[in-house]
């Protein structure tokens, strides 16, 4: 009898449900767990072929699709990179974990407009994705840019490099690999010629005109569609049309890792997922909290051809993505993870998605939404700034100077000029009717009741996750930091644990511990004791935002120079 989809998932989830593991406990048969391939695009609204968009020249994601589940109605927790992806990794929204302002540190020698420089310091149990993967067995790979706000603790990844490659991975282990297209990101808007005095704009420039070289321009600024909240006129178009340009150029490399997954015999045994950190590059959307800036495009190819083909509208958030592949992956979810599984084991159906928008650069803000059924509303704690405020970065796009100019010679639409005035304490958007949310309808006595009901879910939200943003985000980092000085992960302490085994801790709470033996050069994460007879060790450790430990030294339990025997103390050495 021919199995339909639906029947073809439910038995891929009770295979999946029969290698149910909680963290840390021994792996399946690494034959019966899937890989994972994750491609994220920077600033990606579904500017797609396959998700109805006539203008998108987009082959290689559309031929993906047929072969995929599509996810039209999936939704960032930020309509900007940093606190969006440490949303994802960690499976909880970025204002519980302190991850909340864009940026935690300065990036490409730009400021982070904070107080200082800090890495946000997330609860001691919270554990990024790859991480909890690699103590489950996995072999995780990360290409490009990390940029989660935690600084860069060397026990997420197995390897992490521009260059890497799960086709150089050890044999055995399934593997998860998070590869970054960067060629979308809102900087590729720029003028690939600049003669602007800035180092960075001349940087940018300069790179934009190497890697961007050769670029077909296959979008007719003219037929695009110039949303209300923009000025429609040709520089805006030229832009519009450029991101269009720069997403056909930089797919092409979704259809080349296919091909290699395809080529090396892993595809049907990998889930792949496409998706992007948030929407457009372009003003009003990137950093913008309204739909248009949480939005992406998200594809799902399960092995087997589960679902090959179906759309499924049910909500996403960013923060589903962490235990949907834990589930998947037959490990389970931990109970801090804020999301949901939407595939396998345990996988239920979304009805709301919750997102929020801080401090970007040196502008302070602080938003939260809610999106349910047809009504979007959010909730600004400071109307008493603009939408849109002067930002060094964001004011290079040629779209924003055409705007700032509009603005002074009083030419900019009503729709448009309202986003350089004051917001008002609470929006509330019907996205049948108002699809692009322009048109604020709290006040209007017709939507009372929405308004009350939406008000509702969000304050019971925000009472349930909790929000860090209630502090000052100074008074946020000395609870982090104490004294505003980075903590540093107390050195990990050796311990005999027979049969020529070791044990390792750490006396800081949370601390994740990596060692190595002999001879290596890539570090191991600790997940339980481990054999070292007659071999010497070493190990450091590290709390997510915290300063590396020192490293320690374990010499060989029977090295006959040292005379050590199982229970003599560790060497520490210096940090390194």
């Amino acid at each position: 009898m021919r199995r339909g989809p639906a029947t073809r998932l439910a038995a891929l989830a009770v295979a999946l449900a029969a290698l149910f593991l909680t963290p840390g406990a021994a792996p399946a048969r690494e034959t019966s767990r899937p890989n994972f391939v994750v491609i994220m695009f920077d600033d990606m609204s579904p500017r797609v072929g396959a998700f109805g968009d006539k203008l998108a020249h987009t082959p290689n994601l559309d031929a993906l699709a047929r072969e995929a589940i599509r996810y039209p109605n999936t939704f960032t927790t930020a309509p900007v990179c940093a606190p969006s992806r440490a949303a994802l990794f960690s499976g909880r929204y970025q204002q519980t974990i302190g991850a909340q302002h864009m940026r935690t540190r300065g990036a490409a020698g730009l400021p982070a407009g904070g107080p200082i420089d800090y890495d946000a310091v997330p609860p001691p149990a919270v554990k990024w994705l790859p991480e909890l993967l690699r103590r489950a067995g996995y072999f995780t790979i990360n290409v490009g840019k990390t940029d989660y706000q935690i600084g860069e603790p060397f026990t997420i990844w197995d390897v992490n490099a521009p260059n890497a490659d799960w086709r150089k991975r050890p044999a055995g282990p399934p593997f998860f690999a998070f590869i970054n297209l960067a060629r979308t990101h809102e900087s590729y808007l720029w003028p690939e010629e600049a003669t602007s005095a800035d180092p960075t704009v001349r940087r940018v420039a300069a790179r934009n005109r190497a890697e961007l070289a050769g670029k077909p321009r296959l979008t007719d600024p003219a037929a695009v569609t110039v949303p209300p909240y923009l000025p429609d006129t040709p520089v805006v178009r030229a832009d519009i049309a450029r991101a269009y340009d720069n997403i056909a150029f930089e797919e092409r490399r979704v259809g080349e890792i296919l091909a290699a997954l395809k080529a090396d015999g892993t595809l049907d045994r990998t889930v792949v997922i496409v998706t992007a950190d948030h929407g457009d590059g372009l003003p009003r959307v990137k950093r913008a909290i309204h739909v248009a800036g949480l939005r992406v495009p998200m594809l799902v190819r399960m092995p087997g051809g589960v679902g090959a083909g179906e759309e499924r509208r049910q909500f996403v958030s960013f923060v589903d993505l962490a235990p949907t592949l834990l589930a998947l992956a037959g490990v389970r979810p931990p109970d801090w993870m804020q999301g949901q599984p939407f595939l396998g084991p345990g996988a239920r159906v979304r009805t709301q998605v919750f997102a929020g928008a801080d401090r970007f650069d040196a502008a302070p803000d602080w938003q939260r939404t809610v999106i349910e059924g047809r009504f979007q509303y959010i909730r600004n704690y400071r109307p008493q700034t603009p939408q849109l405020q002067p930002l060094a970065f964001r004011d290079n796009l040629p779209t924003m100077q055409e705007m700032w100019r509009m603005k002074t010679e009083g030419t900019l639409p009503p729709a448009v000029a309202q986003y350089f005035g004051l917001k008002s304490p609470e929006e509330l958007y019907d996205l049948t009717a108002d699809p692009d949310t322009v048109r604020n309808l709290a006040a209007d006595p017709a939507h009372a009741r929405d308004l009350a009901q939406l008000r509702g879910i969000l304050d019971r939200q925000s009472a349930r996750v909790g929000d860090m943003s209630v502090k000052p985000e100074h008074e946020m980092i000395a609870d982090q930091w104490p004294g505003l000085v980075q903590p540093v992960t107390a050195a990990p302490v050796f311990a005999a644990a027979g049969r020529g085994r070791l044990r390792l801790s750490s006396a800081t709470p949370g601390a994740s511990i990596g060692y190595r033996l002999a001879g290596e050069t890539a570090w191991r994460l600790y997940a339980g004791p481990f054999a070292a007879k007659g071999v010497a060790a070493e190990a450091k450790a590290i709390r997510y935002g915290y300063a590396e430990s020192p490293l320690t030294r374990q010499p060989s339990p029977w090295h006959p120079a040292l005379g050590f025997r199982p229970g003599s103390p560790s060497i520490h050495l210096c940090r390194r």
